[in-house]
């Protein structure tokens, strides 16, 4: 399987790779004229034959599209942040799940003098971004979106009006969703209603999610359409009580991954895991 790097343009035929990417596939692959290598521009794919490689710059012509199909998920991450080993872990795992905007939340329990230094580390969490991207073969590269604050991080969600006041009460029965944009908070409240319902709600309406028939979910029909999923992932020591209160105005549903209580890069995995399971067809 070739590998693929991201470009910021096709041009007549033609694309060019400089910087840091041009640097590790020229001096650390040891790139030659005649090698081919898939190249996106986060519209469209191409298989490209390398034209002539510079210390700074490499230049490719396009031989033929590849076949690079659309998800049907597109999820907005808003994560919390945690130590910084543990949210770079987050976002690599993130990226190879489709997460295609990261928000760096600057939560109320997330530790001062991280949220101090975050901005320091936007260049690195780019890197590990394009590189994670380029692992998993994304067809385009996600965004790192600045350092915001999470109240009002949720209230600048992609909009959308999902849950009735029903759901956000956390009584989820069958028939409530209104579009297929998706806002969940994860929660270690034991009030919080089980994840899976909230999905199987979304993408099943009228599913009788309370039995055994969610299991077989693919048999009752896919989503009509493309999913926006915005998941927000909370620090450690969890969201505080405003927080809870913005995120259910700004039409997020609290949900738990169980009664375990998990790190902030497992819950990032594991909601993301089960996001395709439901909305990826």
């Amino acid at each position: 399987m070739r590998r693929r790097f991201f470009v910021d343009e096709f041009a007549n035929g033609t694309a060019r790779l400089a910087g840091e990417a041009a640097h590790h596939l020229g001096r650390v692959l040891r790139a030659e004229p005649g090698q081919l290598y898939e190249l996106s521009d986060g519209h469209a794919v191409h298989l490209a034959k390398v034209e002539r490689v510079a210390p700074e710059e490499i230049t490719f012509s396009l031989i033929s599209p590849v076949e690079a199909p659309e998800s049907s998920l597109h999820v907005t991450l808003l994560l919390a942040i945690v130590k910084f080993d543990r949210f770079e872990w987050a976002l690599e795992k993130a990226v190879e799940l489709g997460a295609e905007f990261i928000v760096p939340l600057a939560a109320a329990r997330s530790e001062p003098n991280l949220i101090a230094a975050a901005a320091k580390r936007a260049d690195r969490w780019r890197r590990i971004i394009r590189e994670s991207a380029q692992q998993a073969r994304c067809r385009r590269l996600p965004e790192l979106l600045p350092l915001v604050r999470s109240t009002d991080a949720f209230q600048s969600a992609p909009p959308a009006e999902i849950w009735t006041p029903e759901i956000r009460a956390g009584q989820i029965t069958t028939g409530q969703i209104t579009t297929e944009e998706i806002r969940v908070l994860l929660s270690e409240r034991s009030s919080a209603p089980p994840l899976r319902h909230a999905f199987a709600a979304a993408a099943v309406p009228g599913l009788a999610h309370s039995s055994p028939a969610i299991a077989p979910l693919r048999e009752a029909g896919p989503p009509a359409g493309p999913v926006k999923l915005s998941l927000a992932v909370g620090p450690e020591g969890g969201w505080t009580d405003s927080e809870f209160a913005a995120a259910a105005a700004a039409g997020f549903v609290e949900v738990s991954l169980g009664g375990n209580i998990l790190r902030t890069e497992t819950a990032v995995a594991a909601g993301l895991a089960a996001a395709h399971l439901y909305f990826d067809v």
